[in-house]
């Protein structure tokens, strides 16, 4: 049985390595630090958190929650040093981030299946047939991100993130909303929500005060004119995105004698119809900010931010074009993209995604067809979103209830995610039973 080689040390790296290791393939697990060190950075432990410090509710009813009883299921190594690293956090799983670190390092490390190889991966070369999962995050090296232009077509790698909110459908005020697009040109595509004078100038007093998140100096780079985050372009002038991304001709709302002041669009994001975006709303606002500045569009009141919009430095390719939804790329099936790199974003998810191409890569040397996950589970909806080949481009999607397919019961929100959490550990446990996966995994 061939060796696979892991390329890179962090939560997804090590999960993949974990996975294969324990169902006895070898791995080569590759990592550059602290030969090389990233920006972010600032030692050498495998699976160093260098944001916060919380994996966020344990609570069911959150997506987060439900993604830790699915990775648990499949006998998660982040789980296992979230546990062994846990600090007070109320509801959420906060950790200490060097017992965490520490605590992957050593079972990666002292695991007799993996050789830890501190060196830089430079280059991908496909025609090798080396089964190979690439997790080397959203500060991936020059070097290795020119090799992935190569391999993805230059037009499929990004080198930031600007991405605006997706807020959830059913938390929209739909009478205050309609369906229509600038002209009619491409039928009743987006949501529109119209502003008058006076609700669009206490918006952008409150968007022109708002608090950002203050940027570090490697990714200050990602600020040009082509994806300006909102703020910026609105401290030009009262009227800059009314003129511009907020520029209401050709749309005119039911009942309305008017033309609207302002009007902000909503794109479809997913095939449910159940997540939505705001366009042109990149943005570097700090997340409470998002709440209350976005909250003052008409029919965003009560509005669920599925992921808020962030303005950073970041690799990660556009996995619609280029990715399976088992990991794999379309053109090189033995390469195998996980973490922020393959366009899920957080932790847990980055993790999660580690742990799926771990599996399948262990059944692509045992000459095994590689598994789609459920689409009720989140691991399955998750993937199912970023490779979705009707998606001509790709914002970075953490968990979210958003993504499952709905189900029809009684109650409120919180009984419907009970519900939607409840069938994906019945679908992911029936699906691990029937591959042979829940008995796989050992230390």
């Amino acid at each position: 049985m061939q060796r696979v080689h892991v390329v890179g040390g962090g939560l997804a790296g090590c999960e993949a390595a974990w996975q294969l290791a324990s169902r006895g393939v070898d791995v080569v697990l590759y990592e550059m630090r602290p030969e090389r060190q990233t920006p972010a950075h600032t030692t050498g432990l495998l699976g160093e958190l260098v944001c916060s410090n919380s994996l966020k509710s344990e609570e069911l009813s959150n997506a987060s929650g439900l993604l830790k009883a699915e990775m648990r299921l499949m006998g998660s190594l982040v789980m296992q040093a979230a546990e062994a690293a846990r600090v007070p956090g109320g509801s959420a799983l906060a950790v200490d981030r060097t017992v965490f670190a520490s605590f992957l390092t050593a079972r990666i490390e002292q695991h007799p299946r993996v050789e830890v190889v501190r060196q830089e991966i430079t280059e991908l070369d496909p025609s090798d047939g080396q089964v190979t999962v690439v997790a080397t995050g959203p500060l991936t090296s020059a070097q290795l991100a020119q090799s992935l232009k190569r391999l993805t077509g230059e037009e499929y790698l990004y080198f930031y993130d600007a991405a605006a909110p997706i807020v959830a459908a059913e938390s929209l005020d739909m009478a205050k909303l309609f369906w229509g697009s600038r002209w009619g040109k491409g039928g009743d595509d987006y949501l529109n929500a119209p502003m008058t004078e006076a609700q669009y100038e206490t918006f952008w007093r409150a968007l022109v005060a708002a608090e950002r998140y203050p940027l570090k100096d490697f990714e200050r780079e990602v600020f040009f004119e082509a994806c300006m985050p909102i703020e910026e372009l609105a401290k030009r002038g009262r009227d800059t995105l009314a003129f511009g991304p907020l520029k209401p001709v050709g749309l005119m709302p039911p009942g309305w004698t008017d033309r609207p002041y302002a009007v902000v669009q909503l794109r479809i994001d997913n095939r449910e119809r159940t997540l939505f975006n705001l366009v042109g709303f990149q943005t570097n606002l700090r997340w409470g900010e998002q709440d209350r500045v976005f909250r003052l569009i008409p029919g965003l009141e009560n509005a669920e931010f599925v992921r808020y919009g962030v303005m950073h430095r970041n690799v990660y390719i556009n996995s619609p074009s280029v990715l399976r939804d088992t990991g794999q790329m379309r053109s090189y099936p033995h390469i195998l993209i996980a973490g922020q790199l393959s366009g899920v974003e957080g932790y847990l998810e980055s993790a999660a995604s580690g742990i799926l191409t771990g599996i399948n890569a262990w059944r692509l040397v045992n000459g095994q067809e590689p598994l789609s996950f459920p689409r009720e589970t989140m691991l399955g909806a998750l993937m199912s979103y970023i490779s979705d080949q009707s998606k001509e481009t790709l914002q970075p999607m953490h968990a979210a209830f958003g993504l499952l397919p709905p189900v029809a019961v009684r109650g409120g929100r919180r009984q419907r995610r009970q519900a939607q959490a409840e069938r994906a550990i019945a679908a992911l446990r029936g699906f691990l039973r029937d591959q042979g996966l829940l008995q796989q995994t050992c230390d």
